[in-house]
């Protein structure tokens, strides 16, 4: 709320809580692109991006949910994919000419061993230079999804925790060995297809149908008569000093 007559809006993505713009100019004043992850519950988002005065243009990006072409079977919003996602958007950026990058964690706290990290490492493992700390990083055998199949000895099936990957009928006991075959596909995807980029795709219009054509007029071959203009009235006219009479000064 404002609180006087100098009171200054905030930017609209500050009020609405999407954007950090104190954080955002220290990481544009390192002059490096930016290695941006999002996630949500289910996936886990990794893009490169170059910010410019005309605004930011993303250079290479990858979803969690494209691993399942590569042969993955888990979950998409876990510690292994999101590895494998950062993987790949660093094999994807360093093929169009990406060198080194500075990391984006954008308002997601940061905290050690978690998903955002195991990005972050994903892209350094496939080839960018990014600074970071070891320290953050979550272990290999996190990263290949050993503490999922030791949470899965623990629980059980009873647990709603594994409901989602018990629909798909997915060994779970299997999920590092699968993690290391995608890890190879990944690394295995030519230059030439990683340069590739991905074409929008435009919804196609609905064909209009054509406009059924008025009939044409028929012109009478003989022309009715003009209507004569009726003269107007003439004004009455009053003559001066009459009217209406006024009473009489005794």
């Amino acid at each position: 709320m404002a609180h006087g007559p100098t009171y200054r809006v905030k930017f609209r993505r500050r009020r609405e809580g999407k954007t950090n713009y104190y954080r955002r100019r220290r990481l544009l004043q390192s002059r490096r692109p930016r290695l941006v992850v999002r996630k949500t519950n289910t996936i886990t988002i990794v893009q490169i991006i170059n910010a410019s005065v005309v605004g930011d243009s993303t250079v290479a990006s990858a979803i969690s949910t494209e691993l399942t072409k590569h042969g993955w079977v888990a979950g998409t919003g876990n510690i292994p994919s999101a590895y494998l996602t950062g993987l790949l958007a660093g094999l994807r950026a360093k093929s169009r000419g990406v060198k080194d990058a500075v990391l984006d964690v954008g308002l997601n706290p940061p905290v050690k061993g978690s998903r955002v990290y195991a990005a972050l490492k994903g892209a350094v493992d496939a080839g960018l230079e990014i600074p970071y700390k070891p320290d953050v990083v979550p272990d290999d055998s996190r990263i290949s999804g050993e503490h999922i199949v030791a949470a899965y000895d623990h629980f059980g099936t009873e647990s709603n925790m594994f409901s989602k990957i018990s629909k798909k009928k997915t060994n779970i006991s299997t999920i590092p060995k699968k993690f290391k075959t995608v890890k190879k596909a990944l690394e295995d995807i030519p230059a030439t297809e990683l340069k590739k980029k991905k074409k929008r795709k435009v919804p196609a219009k609905a064909a209009k149908k054509p406009k059924a054509k008025k009939p044409k007029k028929e012109k009478p071959s003989v022309k009715p008569p003009r209507a004569i203009p009726r003269k107007p009235k003439p004004k009455k006219l009053i003559a001066r000093g009459k009217g209406k009479k006024g009473k009489k000064r005794e």
